[in-house]
């Protein structure tokens, strides 16, 4: 983490779940994470630039998952990051986030939300090289335009309604978001590592 002693220590980090013991244990929401793996897939082009960033000598080596099986961003972004660890042969521990707050705390969206997903990227030596949260630039415009869109068809209708709507329009996306996540993860790491 950046200015700061983290908490995430090798140790701790070995510590984690690895994706197949996260699925393992949830609760909630199954077969949408096996839906969005199966769906998700890494572009080739994508695998071979997490291969080749892995090589590299201040590479991603490690990723460390923060999430909760209840969380749509979740159930549709951790799939995405499993496939990127296995596309890199990155090394990937998920943590849940209300178990592991300190974790959590280091990586607060704008400072201050506990928003997941976080992918944080580590060298082999456990060096910070970026995080990555919650869901892509691209579907946050995507889906402000979709609920100014539903609330100009809906006029009159209450909050619960707006929001059901745009949660029913916006699934039709999650794919074309599960593919921006790895396209803003990549090029995060590929400006931090220094590759093209």
């Amino acid at each position: 983490m950046v200015g700061k002693t983290s908490v995430v220590t090798p140790e701790r980090f070995a510590s984690g779940l690895t994706y197949s013991e996260y699925l393992g244990q949830i609760k909630v929401n199954k077969d949408r994470f096996e839906h969005f793996y199966d769906q998700g897939k890494v572009s080739s082009e994508d695998a071979d630039f997490f291969r080749k960033a892995a090589k590299h000598h201040n590479g991603p080596a490690k990723m460390l998952v923060i999430g909760e099986d209840w969380c749509p961003d979740v159930y549709r972004g951790m799939p995405a990051m499993a496939r990127i660890a296995e596309a890199g042969g990155l090394e990937m521990r998920v943590f849940p986030r209300d178990q592991h707050l300190d974790i959590a705390n280091e990586f607060l969206k704008n400072g201050e939300f506990l928003s997941i997903p976080v992918a944080v990227f580590y060298t082999k030596e456990m060096r910070y090289i970026c995080h990555w949260i919650e869901r892509p630039v691209f579907a946050d415009r995507e889906r402000a335009q979709i609920q100014e869109e539903v609330k100009r068809a809906m006029p009159g209708a209450d909050d619960q309604a707006i929001r059901g709507e745009t949660r029913t329009k916006t699934q039709a996306r999650q794919l074309v978001w599960l593919q921006e996540s790895i396209k803003e993860m990549r090029h995060m790491v590929a400006e931090k590592v220094g590759l093209k």
